[in-house]
């Protein structure tokens, strides 16, 4: 059946602290919130600014635990501003039969005003007969 992408790990309405265009590149997370959903160093990740509908990848670095920092660094400083409020998605690629056969989990991190974690979320899809039931708790 082949491989598929499926979200993994979501950073919810995070607040953007500081927009670095003179850094190399990448989004620096606050690594309590990184490992919080899972999301690795280095791993690749898609970033959507709901203030202005900018889209973009770049990969995750992990900021000092406990700060609360979000910073888009290099050229995508240029899409955000401190304060935005971002998305930040990563995902994996899976086997399709195991998806169907076992299901799949994400982890989904909701943020406050200070992006610490107000409320973590599982989305689940459940293995149901043919199909696959969603799950969000």
């Amino acid at each position: 059946m082949g491989q598929i992408k499926l979200m993994h790990a979501k950073l919810h309405r995070v607040r953007v602290t500081e927009a670095n265009l003179d850094y190399i590149g990448s989004i620096t997370i606050d690594r309590d919130l990184m490992d919080k959903v899972g999301i690795l160093p280095l791993e690749e990740v898609d970033v959507i600014n709901l203030n202005n509908g900018k889209r973009w990848t770049t990969y995750a670095i992990p900021g000092v635990a406990g700060s609360g920092e979000v910073c888009s660094n290099g050229g995508a400083a240029l899409l955000c501003q401190p304060g935005d409020i971002l998305i930040i998605i990563a995902y994996e690629t899976c086997d399709r039969a195991k998806i169907l056969q076992y299901g799949h989990q994400a982890q989904v991190a909701i943020a406050d005003a200070n992006n610490r974690c107000q409320k973590l979320l599982r989305q689940t899809l459940i293995p149901d007969t043919d199909s696959l039931q969603f799950e969000s708790f």
